[in-house]
């Protein structure tokens, strides 16, 4: 049997399953509606009966008869059936709730039981004969409506019932038991949804029990045929009273330090805490949205008025090397709003650059030329032709190796495309007369204590010597960005689709931590407002322990940390420090017109001076050419970037640091208070063992 003729054979058993399951199966489409119209029209006719029956034994019997008046009857159905064609009632689903549909039958029997009332009034000499009156039509059409109506409301509990016990009106009492109770926390639109799911799909575990919320309109009534209990009253005790082994929060638009604080509430109910940000059973994966990635932080999103930088970029040609890449595309994105005349995306990652225009295309269509070049900026033939056939106007440089570890290992590379790369690239924008060259920065290249850091250091020194220059050159420098293809959240995101445990360097560790849209919006406004040689450093908030993002996304991903998903610690990797600073010198730093961006004002090196220290670096990469490890590259970088020490050296001392000071301040509430319970419960242990 060939494969097309297995499938066809399963799908019939499929078919043959749900015809022997739910009401009408064997018909198709036209015969169910052929059938409905046909029980609607029997239904309308024992109605007429029944109303013409008390009619006559109120009148004294013999007025009222079927042979005088099922002309009446007659056209109250044509009127009613016609009526319903014309809005096609029988086109609906009726096995889902649809209050539209019948809103919209309502009316049209409505409708059509005045246009048969005004016919047999008016018209009854020459169509019926005679006519009824007002109120016995009247509930001639009520009593119609109202078994309708039933009929669509059974007909649905009913599919609804065997669709959740798999075929059957009647779950087994053995299933009934093996399902785990749940209450939900959030009586709104999302809970009523995965109430829903939960109990329609008859491969789920979980029966909802109850709700749980805090709107006193709500509290004591039903939802989905469940309770809704206060939340301030004393819940934690009723829910450990309750036979409930779970609790799903569904409120999805709550900041994520009060998520924590209502996860930590309902740990200690016992149950397992589950978040369910969608309409899905929780602890299932999903693709952060820049909003969770804010939420993540614990802050608001950073606004940004760029009315005055779209106007900037508007009608220029822009030129985005590592276009590819994540804060490269991005900053792609953001100018293609501008309205540029052109848009070169050039990176040597064919992947990244292919996807990224494919979005654009399709996006904006022909609104500006855009144009795709696979390069490296080692190349400076590559990078020489491209600027004398487009001549941009704009230049931001994205492309560098930005991975700490896989750079202490192959510092070579990091010199030849960080340090190399840049120089060849600004050398070639100063040729070509670009009005404005923009470096992408990091916060690594403060004091750093790694290879990546200190070549991205020597990247704003050279673009810091060139304040002689018809280009106006200048640097911005920004700490971690959330969403980005070198960020921890994907790791983390994948250990915990994994099972986890969720893996943490240090737990003492801090970042200062940006969204993609935040960086690249504040990163060209930085652009638009570049005076020569001047160095940008993003306001990025305080920064914030590893940590406790990883114990706000386990959250998010419906897990409690420490108990359903562990985070551990595995030590500091090569080239890492405990916390990362954004200014080399506070007292050299000045606000600009936006709060969200300052200028550090240190003295600037010379072209001669920056010239000598790259002499050493490519000696030093001539020298460790034939060698896979590169102690010389090191040794060299410490020679030109006199502030790169050794990560030991400065996690010594890390304690004192302010960025640590602060971050400790501004710590997740929520933990501390889950590790002052996990003390509190050990000290009661420590105390059970003395007494015994």
């Amino acid at each position: 049997m060939t494969e097309r003729n297995v499938k066809h054979s399963d799908e019939t058993k499929e078919a043959k399953t749900a015809r022997r399951r739910f009401p009408f199966g064997p018909l198709s489409g036209k015969g169910r509606r052929f059938l409905l119209a046909l029980i609607d029209i029997a239904w309308l006719c024992l109605m007429f009966l029944l109303v013409l029956f008390f009619a006559d034994k109120e009148a004294g019997g013999g007025m009222y008869s079927i042979r005088t008046y099922w002309r009446c009857l007659l056209v109250i159905a044509v009127c009613i059936m016609a009526g319903r064609l014309l809005v096609r009632a029988y086109a609906n689903i009726w096995r889902y709730p649809n209050v539209t549909a019948y809103m919209t039958m309502l009316v049209s029997d409505t409708v059509s039981g005045m246009i048969a009332y005004i016919i047999n009034r008016n018209l009854h000499e020459k169509v019926t004969g005679i006519h009824i009156g007002f109120w016995q039509t009247f509930c001639v059409m009520a009593l119609f409506a109202l078994g309708t109506l039933s009929m669509r409301f059974s007909y649905q509990l009913v599919h609804a019932r065997l669709n959740e016990n798999g075929g059957r009106l009647f779950r087994p009492t053995a299933e009934r038991e093996n399902r785990i109770n749940i209450a939900i926390v959030g009586a709104g639109q999302m809970g009523q949804l995965l109430a829903e799911q939960l109990n329609c799909n008859p491969e789920s575990h979980y029966k909802p029990y109850c709700f749980v919320d805090i709107d006193p309109i709500k509290i004591g009534s039903t939802l989905c045929g469940l309770r809704v209990y206060d939340e301030k009253d004393g819940i934690v005790e009723r829910l450990q009273s309750m036979p409930v082994q779970e609790i799903f929060i569904a409120l999805p638009k709550l900041p994520a330090e009060a998520l924590t604080a209502l996860c930590d509430m309902y740990s200690r109910t016992g149950c397992k805490v589950k978040v369910c940000s969608e309409p899905r059973e929780p602890g299932l994966i999903r693709s952060l949205t820049e909003e969770d990635y804010v939420s993540l932080l614990g802050r608001d999103a950073l606004k940004v008025n760029d009315d005055a930088t779209r106007a900037f970029y508007r009608g220029k040609t822009v030129l985005v090397t590592g276009g590819g890449g994540s804060i490269g595309s991005e900053i792609c994105r953001q100018i293609a709003r501008c309205h540029p005349k052109k848009l070169i995306v050039l990176d040597i990652q064919e992947e990244g650059v292919y996807k990224l225009c494919l979005e654009l295309r399709r996006k904006y269509k022909d609104a500006f030329e855009l144009i795709d070049e696979i390069g490296s900026v080692r190349d400076v033939r590559r990078l020489d032709a491209t600027f004398r056939r487009y001549r941009p106007d704009v230049v931001f440089h994205a492309a560098a190796h930005k991975h700490v570890p896989l750079m202490e290992c192959n510092g070579c590379e990091a010199i030849k495309n960080n340090v190399i790369g840049t120089y060849n690239t600004a050398n070639v924008a100063e040729k070509y007369g670009v009005s404005r060259f923009v470096l992408i920065s990091t916060d690594k290249a403060v004091n750093p204590t790694n290879i990546m850091g200190a070549s991205k250091r020597m990247c704003e020194r050279v673009i810091q010597c060139r304040r002689d220059s018809g280009t106006v050159f200048t640097a911005v420098r920004f700490g971690n960005v959330l969403g980005s293809s070198g960020s921890v959240v994907p790791l983390f995101q994948q250990q915990i689709a994994a099972g986890g445990p969720v893996t943490v360097t240090d737990f003492r560790v801090t970042r200062y931590f940006m969204t993609i849209p935040e960086a690249s919006q504040l990163v060209m406004q930085a652009g638009a407002m570049a005076n020569a040689g001047e160095l940008f450093v993003l306001h990025m908030g305080a920064p914030v322990h590893i940590r406790s993002l990883a114990e706000n996304l386990v959250y998010m991903s419906g897990y409690v940390p420490y108990k359903s998903m562990q985070i551990i610690e595995t030590g500091l990797r090569p080239g890492e420090k405990l916390y990362e600073e954004l200014l080399t010198d506070r007292e050299t730093c000045r606000k600009t017109a936006n709060d969200l961006i300052y200028i550090e004002t240190e003295q600037p090196p010379t072209r001669a001076e920056v010239d000598g220290e790259l002499d050493i670096l490519r000696q030093a990469v001539e020298a460790s050419a034939d060698e896979v490890e590169s102690p010389l590259i090191r040794e060299a970088l410490k020679q030109v970037v006199p502030t790169f020490k050794e990560p030991d050296e400065v996690n010594r001392d890390a304690e004192n640091a302010a960025e640590m000071q602060n971050a400790i301040d501004l710590e997740n509430p929520g933990r501390a208070r889950a590790q002052k319970s996990q003390d509190e419960k050990e000290d009661e242990k420590k105390k059970e063992g003395i007494t015994r």
